[in-house]
Order: structure tokens, then sequence, then C-alpha cells
């Protein structure tokens, strides 16, 4: 007997499925984003213009980066010599400084990984770390040079501070994203703690640390630059800051922004090639 097939159009009809559902943490985003942008359609309503004309600022601005991207040379106040060993000043400050920081914050790193040490005294060392990248990496170069004066001391002690709390976490994070089957197994075989770290930890976490350092690498030297003027550490900012602010060469700024350019293309181009050979 063949049973009658079944009307689906009366078939009474389901809810739809909620796919996004409007949780306490949705809530919390819109509600904080809506307050971030009520507070800055208030400031700039209200920002104070300084007698500034915008329309002939805008125009004028329009001419100096005309000067500075298409009009790139030097008149005699510097020459290309004089700025390419500033710049190898401004890269040696970046390198030193990261290299510092690799080194301490490999070790401070594995202290403070979840899965290799006390979760207690990871925890700690997280807050402290956390606690040092909230100052900018400006203000850790002053408040260096205020204890030891102006002058390229203060800004690789500086630098290598903040480099230090940054690469920590990066370091961490890593270490914690390790498979724990291998660290299981080397303890199994009665590894010691820094037989794990030698044998597991690092050549598993090799690319990550790699790829981390380079990104801090292209932030010292960007940094390298901001604080050459500010803290006396010489270099391609220091000559930066005289052609602006001194000088008002527009044409020289150009050719040490290109410089800059150049220096951020080599430094990606080694990294990309290095981290395809790691990772390979």
């Amino acid at each position: 007997m063949i049973e009658p097939i079944t009307d689906l159009t009366n078939t009474a009809k389901k809810p739809p499925i909620r796919v996004h559902l409007w949780n306490r943490r949705q809530k919390t985003m819109t509600a904080t984003f809506a307050v971030l942008g009520l507070i800055t359609v208030y400031q700039l309503a209200t920002i104070s213009s300084a007698n500034i004309h915008f329309w002939p600022a805008t125009i004028a601005f329009f001419k100096n980066a005309q000067l500075i991207f298409l009009q790139p040379g030097l008149s005699g106040t510097d020459s290309f010599g004089s700025l390419l060993s500033a710049l190898a000043t401004s890269a040696a400050l970046a390198t030193l400084t990261t290299l510092l920081g690799a080194i301490v914050s490999f070790f401070i790193a594995l202290f403070a990984a979840s899965n290799l040490a006390n979760r207690k005294i990871g925890l700690l060392i997280k807050t402290v770390m956390a606690m040092i990248r909230a100052i900018p990496t400006i203000l850790w170069v002053l408040i260096f040079s205020i204890v030891i004066g102006l002058g390229a001391d203060a800004a690789v002690i500086g630098l290598s501070f903040h480099s230090i709390a940054y690469l920590t976490k990066a370091y961490a994070e890593s270490f914690e994203d390790l498979n724990p089957e291998a660290i299981e197994a080397l303890k199994a075989t009665g590894a010691n703690w820094w037989q794990i770290v030698f044998q597991a930890v690092l050549p598993s976490s090799l690319p990550m640390l790699l790829s981390w350092t380079f990104i801090r690498f292209e932030i010292n030297f960007t940094n390298a630059i901001a604080v050459g003027a500010a803290a006396g550490a010489g270099g391609i900012g220091y000559q930066l800051f005289t052609a602006s602010s001194f000088y008002f060469d527009f044409h020289e700024i150009g050719v040490i922004i290109y410089l800059c350019l150049a220096v951020t293309a080599c430094l990606e181009f080694i990294s990309v090639k290095l981290r395809k050979r790691y990772l390979k």
C-alpha cells in the first residue's frame, strides 16, 4: 500500500533561527563605539581653528607635498653622503635595540609562557610587561634622557626597554601555541627543562619568533628616526628635524623620506625571504 504524500504547504512554519544573537558583549561593543563616535563628532565640532583658514592651508599643504614628493633634491645644506651616514646610524640603533630586546625577551618569555613555567609567575611577568608597553617608546626615551642625559645612550636604553616588553608578550604567546604533545613526550623521556626548550620549543616556534623580531625591528627603525631629534641621538631623524624646522627645505625632506622608504622596503624584502626559508 502506497502511503499518501504529505502536503508540505500545510506544515506549520517554524520560527527562523537567529544566527547572530544580541548578547551582552555585542551590546557593550556597540555602546562603546557609539560613545566614541559621539565624542569624535563633538571634538570636531568644537575644535579650535586658531585663526587658520582651512582652504588656503589645504592649498599650501598640497603645494608643500608636491615639493617633497615630486621635487626631491639637495640644496647644499647636507650632502648625500652625510644623509647616508645618518641613515646608517639610525639603522644601527634599530639593529642594536632589536637584538638586545630579542635576547632578553626570549629568556623572560620562557618564564611567562603558561605551558613552560608557573602560571602565577607568568601572569606577574605579563602584567609588568603590559604596564611597560602602555607607555609609548618616545616617553621611555625621554624618561631615560632625564636620568642619564640626552644622547644615544638614552635612546638605546629606552628603545630596548620597550622592545623587551613588546617581544616578551609576542614570544610568550608563540610558546603557548606549541603542540603540548611534543612537550609531554620529551618529559616522558626524562628530558630536563632546558632540553625541552632547545629541542622542542625553539625549533617549533622559530618562524614565529623571526617574524615578530622583524616586525619589532621595523618599529624600532621608525622610533629611531623619531627619537633622533627628541633625545639628541642623531641619525636621520635629526637631519629631518633640522631640514623641516630650521631650514624649511622641503626638497631635502623629500630625499630623506625616500631614503627611509627604501630602507623599509629592503627590510620587508629580507623579512619575507627569511620567513619563506624557515617556514619551508
